[in-house]
């Protein structure tokens, strides 16, 4: 049975693996949980699922949870934050379930390749900004890098038992629904709200990948990750809009033969192939009925409405820490957005800002990441208090 830790245990990546163990009780136990502050959410994860260890980042949230644990009989201890990166090098966990949102997962994920872990990836920030990094430090470590968002683990299936990937693929094709504001006329930009920003039409995500998707910065980051996960040149990473949501990513060979994994939008689909990879697992999920489709559409993304794929792909070009400020930028910009600081069409003028301010350096280890991440901030900061107090 293997042993397995939850980063991110109450967010939406987090809920949904959960649900997938539930259902494969005989395979999987909960020797971690990790989250942010909803203490009463972990507290009924807790109930059914008794891990060993929990871990809270908020200290009030964590005080609530330890005292209302107190009342139940149950194996779990309270852990910190140093006792979470020991607990995830030890024999105790098995699989490490990366789902938190943003830089914030980057240590976690380095402590666990850094321990041979094989790591079911959903926190892609982490291999945007550090992808070459943690790939020699997995292989260094026999670790596995294994992703569980809906367009690699798409990818992943389909050239799954392919030879010489190299060679025989044409070009990986990513696909999305391009969001909720897909259909919203460019000259309105400046007036979407996040409440109409985070209103995605297929997929039920949290605030700060909702943004992402309305500025279609999650594809360009999904290309920075994907040629670390496959080891292919960005030429080789196209993307498509598709917005019914069904084919969650393709392969094109060689020989012009086209692969494409499909199904009905649920993460729980490409977390449990991470989880029963070689074999497959129940999901629990809903069945796609091919024969209730209508159409399938594609069609590529508008640069001049969703500039961040394109200042996503340079950086990529660019190399070294440039990954690392193009996202500590576009974390504080989201952030800001979503507190009614800036307006929707400045998340890209704060990032192009970072980027044009900010020296890139050659990354020798994680502490240059950290660095550049910490700078990337602090430029965005101080661009969004000069905006803010412009608006204001």
């Amino acid at each position: 049975m293997s042993k397995i830790a939850v980063l991110g245990a109450t967010g939406s990546i987090g809920t949904s693996a959960l649900e997938v163990i539930e259902s494969n009780k005989d395979k999987f136990s909960i020797s971690l949980l990790a989250a942010d502050s909803n203490s009463k959410k972990i507290f009924q994860q807790c109930l059914k699922f008794n891990p060993r260890y929990v871990y809270l980042r908020n200290n009030t949230a964590a005080k609530e949870l330890k005292k209302t644990l107190s009342t139940k009989n149950l194996r779990t201890v309270i852990i910190d934050e140093s006792e979470l990166l020991e607990i995830i090098s030890l024999p105790e966990v098995d699989i490490v379930i990366a789902g938190i949102v943003g830089i914030a997962g980057l240590k976690l994920v380095h402590k666990a390749a850094e321990s041979g872990k094989r790591i079911l990836l959903a926190n892609k920030e982490s291999y945007v900004v550090a992808g070459e990094l943690l790939n020699d430090l997995a292989k260094a470590n026999k670790a596995t890098i294994f992703p569980i968002d809906s367009e690699h683990s798409a990818i992943h299936q389909c050239i799954s038992g392919e030879k010489n990937i190299g060679k025989n693929i044409y070009k990986l094709i990513l696909t999305g629904s391009g969001g909720p504001l897909l259909n919203v006329s460019l000259k309105n930009f400046p007036n979407i709200t996040p409440e109409e920003a985070v209103s995605h039409p297929i997929w039920s995500m949290g605030k700060k990948i909702s943004i992402d998707s309305a500025t279609m910065m999650n594809k360009g980051l999904e290309v920075i990750e994907a040629k670390w996960l496959f080891n292919l040149s960005p030429e080789k990473i196209d993307i498509l809009v598709h917005p019914e949501g069904i084919i969650h990513s393709m392969v094109e060979f060689k020989d012009a033969s086209i692969i494409a994994q499909m199904s009905v939008p649920d993460m729980k689909i490409p977390i449990a192939y991470g989880l029963g990879f070689p074999n497959r697992i129940e999901s629990n999920s809903e069945r796609l009925r091919l024969e209730q489709l209508e159409n399938l559409s594609f069609f590529r993304p508008d640069l001049e409405k969703f500039p961040c794929i394109k200042i996503a792909r340079e950086a990529l070009e660019s190399g070294g820490t440039a990954t690392a400020l193009l996202n500590a930028a576009n974390e504080e910009a989201v952030s800001a957005f979503l507190d009614k600081k800036i307006k929707f069409t400045q998340i890209f003028e704060i990032i192009s800002f970072v980027m044009d301010k900010n020296p890139i350096k050659a990354v020798k280890e994680i502490g240059c990441i950290l660095e550049a991440d910490r700078q990337g901030r602090e430029s965005s900061v101080n661009r969004i208090n000069k905006i803010n107090g412009s608006i204001s």
